[in-house]
């Protein structure tokens, strides 16, 4: 436990599950996965030290999970295995490699956990300067355990960043959503969205970057990363600055699962090395730092769509690519 205490720099909380993919002859197959699952493994696999928060199941699934997690350098703050089953995720991917989920989550291993467990967790750790949460999390069903958590990470002084990540079409009640995703992100110092998840979040505004605008002035987060798929990225500051970046050689697309994920583990990653502190957007940010930022979240999420499912790259595969393939940056 000594060496957690005085090591772990990321606490990640939220789902853990397997996605079953559809595969073109009607087959599913099981792949590790869940969106925060996918960003704590992302995260560690380029070289930080990072604590996955929630329980794991001790059946086959949460087994694999497990392992998984600690094969890329993951600690887990449960490392018992509790009786609860493993949440699943049924997941057809479109022609352009966009998944659609349908998830089974009721009495599972990942929401067996409370806001004090993660709290207490999240207390004994001497070095945790930043951490994580979305997706699932966001749940209306699950504010009682991450609320409250999130109001303690930032009352103690520790970046908050929250992905929105969107599940739209697994919340029976989508208004309801909506107003609770809006208020987690309340909590949030760095929010990640898509464009797709700001549709889905019936945003006011002409286009993603007005709806992103407008998000984040409506918030307490200094700063907000957008993706566009192909298009790239967009970071906006509370203090009004626009950065947007792209790489400008085409990618071979064999699917999007853990795209975003990856995205936030490298713009995450980043954020370390420059050692930013939580309100670094309400001041000015250099034009270098932005693009070293986004640059290496785009790296990140490109070399995982070319993977099939979500097989985050490493610190060493995110720089090569760096050097590799040109970029435009613009503010």
């Amino acid at each position: 436990m000594m060496q957690i205490n005085s090591s772990v720099q990321v606490a990640t909380a939220g789902e853990a599950l397997i996605d079953f993919i559809a595969h073109a002859d009607g087959r599913f197959g099981p792949c590790l996965g869940g969106a925060v699952y996918n960003l704590s493994r992302a995260i560690a696999r380029q070289g930080v030290p990072t604590l996955y928060l929630n329980p794991l199941s001790r059946d086959r699934f949460g087994r694999r999970l497990a392992q998984g997690m600690l094969d890329d350098g993951v600690y887990l703050a449960v490392p018992e295995a509790v009786v609860e089953v493993t949440s699943l995720a049924v997941v057809n991917v479109d022609e352009q490699g966009h998944p659609d989920y349908a998830f089974y989550r009721e009495g599972v291993a990942d929401r067996a956990t409370s806001a004090v467990a993660l709290t207490q967790a999240c207390r004994s750790l001497d070095n945790l300067s930043l951490v994580c949460t979305g997706a699932l999390a966001l749940s209306p069903d699950d504010g009682d355990i991450y609320l409250p958590w999130l109001a303690a990470q930032r009352q103690a002084g520790r970046t908050v960043v929250i992905d929105a990540n969107l599940r739209p079409s697994v919340m029976p009640d989508l208004e309801k959503y909506r107003r609770h995703v809006l208020t987690a992100l309340q909590y949030a110092d760095v929010i990640k969205a898509s464009d797709e998840d700001l549709v889905c979040l019936a945003l006011p505004g002409d286009d993603a970057l007005a709806q992103a605008q407008h998000l984040l002035q409506r918030s307490r987060a200094g700063v907000m990363a957008l993706t566009l798929g192909p298009k790239g990225a967009v970071l906006l500051t509370r203090h009004g600055q626009v950065f947007a970046a792209r790489e400008l050689e085409p990618i071979v697309v064999v699917d999007t699962v853990g795209a975003g994920d990856c995205f936030l583990a490298g713009l995450v990653v980043a954020m370390l090395a420059h050692k930013l502190p939580s309100d670094w957007g309400r001041g000015a940010v250099s034009e270098e730092v932005a693009k070293q930022l986004l640059t290496s979240a785009i790296a990140s999420a490109s070399l995982c769509v070319m993977r099939r499912g979500c097989v985050p790259p490493t610190r060493a595969e995110v720089l090569a690519r760096l050097v590799q393939v040109p970029y435009s940056f613009t503010r």
